[in-house]
């Protein structure tokens, strides 16, 4: 596999701080990539270890004597539905804009665009943090805590004088429940009381069965944080049966051997060797177009029926269960980069003198392994897609509201879920698509005067798909985007080309990337030089700077614009064919096809990322958005335009990218388009082998480098190859 491949997966796991089916064998050591420990309590959030089982999130602390759990649930955000028609004089701007760009006054331009903005979308929120308050002193010997990753694991043990505690933390997605298992090495050792706060309107409470409860209510509106202290930044219904988010934490001691006891907020066991407590956890969403104040579930409810579902249910019955269901998905990929491990060193230590330039395969392909990992644990079939930091969040105005930042960062969060043998995981997202694609068609007619349906460069669990900005506050250089749905419609095409599976390309898929592709017929206008291009455009957060040293951000035909576009249009037609529909559509497609504007080389020998020869403000910008036909697209390739792909690596060095590879490695199972999963192996950066396991019968190419073979595979089978 290419070394920019593996940078990619590794990039994943990065972004969110990122088909064996084994039987669990529970005495089975864990593997030393997989661990992630360290020899010291965490200090801050970024230091906690996440678990989660898609729906439900806890960072834990490892902190002594008091440990620290922050909740969350996925779907815990501010607001409510979102009214797509917040803008209806949007569409009246658009001819005035196009003039100004055409005129080449960009600066009336930027300045123009700014009223086809509406409201800024919603913040995931965070739901508490539960407290358990061990009854000896902070002075301890022996201190670790660790992360399994293969089995989705918490571990902190650590020694007071002869007595090791032990405590062993997972939230299982079979029973939809966070456990936590106290162990104390002698008879009435363990001394603890349970508590919980929040930093959102709540109230606490016990009852006579010593169970602890969080409940409370989310804000209406939950300013982004890069607004700045304002009065209105966090706004609450005074109504306490109107709008705003409910939830509940239910803590429960669910086996001790020691003695219960309570008080109005607090919940103690007394002299015990063990215990298990478990927490369950519910909000009142109940669909991105609901009130969840007033057309909400029931969250008592809700988490009174997982309570009842685990009762008088061993820890070891629930942690296998646990267990079983995670590594369903984690072991169907390993990763080996190095023949030596570096496990008996802290990941900690690890990873400062990976900084200082130590090298250490392993903890390379941690890093990857932690990635699908993180994905795993925050993005389950039936729920919603991991946002911007996954399900784990504790901050009130989270950064970026924590919400789907869609010109980059929610497509690189699935970028590795089919290739990775994640499919399962990319569910959220697809069926995220279909919501969006229904408040998208109302922006689309009331912003752009379009059909189909668009999205731009924010949503949140609303499906929110306006510009953003604060109806003419936000910058244009990110809030005025309306390409999301064309990008979110290479996921669509993804899936299908992974798994084949034809009735839903044709049931699902299809009609989703058919009205992305109308609003693109329908967006594009004719440009300068005869040829099509968006207009306004622009270049995700990135700004131009003209030989007149304006600054600007809206211009014409962009082109990561372009290569989304060209991208959409040619899955389009693939699918088309496929299902042997619309051939006129299909025709006008083609047609748009042969008139978008070509991609240029700059003066630099880069592949230019303005319709102009312009250069950029910033030369090393974050974002390289006109690269995407490289990857994730196949659009350009050394095979089949070496200019171009030579363009796209002259863009990468001018941005700083260095670049990096392993020469001695394995990997199994990873997914390739078409249905197959592959292991490969090499050695000195040379193929040693592979294998392919083919889902169905046929034909197949297989290329390394300028070696071709042609085989016939069947399903079923597993075939080596050697070059």
């Amino acid at each position: 596999m290419h070394k920019k491949t593996y940078v990619l997966l590794i990039l994943f796991a990065l972004n969110f701080i990122l088909l064996i089916h084994c039987g669990l064998v529970p005495s089975e050591p864990a593997l030393p990539e997989r661990i992630l420990w360290y020899e010291e309590p965490a200090s801050f959030f970024e230091q906690a270890l996440p678990l989660g089982n898609g729906r439900i999130g806890a960072m834990v602390y490892g902190a002594v004597p008091s440990e620290h759990i922050l909740l969350n649930e996925e779907t815990l955000w501010a607001g409510g539905p979102v009214n797509p028609r917040m803008n209806p004089d949007s569409v009246t701007f658009l001819p005035a804009v196009r003039q100004a760009l055409f005129k080449g006054d960009y600066p009336a331009a930027d300045k123009l665009i700014r009223n086809m903005q509406g409201k800024f979308s919603e913040s995931y929120l965070p739901l508490g943090d539960l407290f358990i308050d061990l009854d000896h002193g902070p002075e301890v010997e022996d201190y670790s805590r660790d992360l399994d990753l293969r089995r989705a694991l918490a571990t902190t043990e650590y020694r007071i004088g002869s007595t090791v505690f032990k405590r062993e933390m997972f939230v299982s997605s079979p029973d939809q429940m966070l456990f936590i298992r106290l162990f104390a090495s002698k008879p009435k050792a363990l001394n603890f009381s349970l508590r919980c706060s929040s930093q959102l309107n709540y109230n606490i409470s016990t009852n006579k069965n010593h169970q602890l409860f969080l409940d409370g209510r989310g804000p209406i509106h939950a300013e982004p944080n890069y607004r700045g202290d304002r009065p209105d930044a966090i706004i609450y219904n005074k109504n306490p049966n109107g709008k705003g988010m409910k939830f509940r934490a239910l803590v429960t001691v669910l086996e001790t051997d020691g003695s219960l006891g309570h008080s109005d907020s607090e919940v103690f066991v007394q002299e015990a060797k063990e215990a298990l407590i478990a927490v369950a956890i519910a909000t009142s969403f109940n669909d991105f177009d609901k009130e969840p104040g007033t057309e909400g579930k029931d969250p008592k409810r809700l988490t009174d029926i997982h309570l009842q579902k685990v009762k008088n249910r061993s820890y070891e019955e629930l942690k296998n269960a646990h267990i079983r269901d995670f590594r369903y998905f984690f072991d169907r990929v390993t990763l080996s980069l190095s023949e030596k491990s570096r496990s008996e060193f802290s990941t900690d230590r690890r990873l400062k003198e990976y900084r200082e330039g130590q090298p250490d395969p392993d903890l390379e392909s941690l890093y990857f392994q932690f990635g699908r990992y993180l994905l795993i644990s925050s993005s389950r079939p039936g729920g919603i897609p991991a946002n911007l930091q996954g399900i784990w969040n504790p901050f009130l105005r989270p950064p970026w509201s924590s919400n789907y930042t869609t010109n980059i960062n929610v497509e690189m969060n699935y970028w590795p879920a089919e290739i990775c043998n994640l499919s399962e995981m990319h569910e959220p997202l697809l069926q995220f698509i279909g919501r969006l694609a229904e408040t998208g068609t109302v922006t689309a007619e009331t912003f752009f005067g379009c059909r189909g349906w668009c999205c731009n460069h924010n949503s949140d669990i609303w499906a929110m798909t306006n510009p953003v900005g604060d109806f003419g506050q936000g910058h244009p250089v990110w809030a005025n985007w309306p390409m999301a749905g064309a990008w979110f419609s290479f996921h669509l095409w993804d899936h299908y080309d992974f798994s084949r599976d034809v009735e839903w390309l044709r049931n699902y898929a299809y009609p989703l990337m058919k009205g992305a592709a109308l609003f693109c017929l329908d967006w594009l206008v004719e440009g300068p030089d005869g040829y099509l291009v968006t207009a306004p455009a622009t270049s995700p957060e990135n700004l131009y700077k003209t030989p007149g040293g304006y600054r600007g951000a809206v211009s014409i035909g962009t082109t990561s614009d372009l290569v989304l576009i060209k991208g959409l249009l040619n899955k389009v037609l693939k699918a088309g064919d496929i299902l042997n529909r619309d051939p006129d559509f299909q025709k006008d497609i083609q047609a748009c096809l042969n008139r978008l504007y070509p991609y240029q080389i700059g003066k630099n020998g880069n592949l230019q990322e303005w319709y102009f020869d312009w250069e950029d403000v910033d030369p090393r910008h974050r974002h390289m958005s006109h690269l995407i036909g490289l990857y994730p697209d196949n659009q350009i390739s050394p095979l089949t335009y070496p200019d171009l792909a030579e363009a796209v690596r002259r863009s990468l060095e001018l941005r700083g990218d260095g670049g990096t590879g392993w020469s001695k490695g394995r990997i199994c199972g990873l997914r390739a388009r078409g249905g197959y999963t592959v292991d490969q192996e090499w050695m000195d950066g040379k193929l040693l082998k592979a294998t392919i396991y083919p889902d169905f019968s046929g034909h197949v190419k297989i290329r390394y480098k300028d070696k071709i073979k042609i085989l016939e595979l069947k399903s079923g089978r597993a075939y080596k190859i050697k070059f």
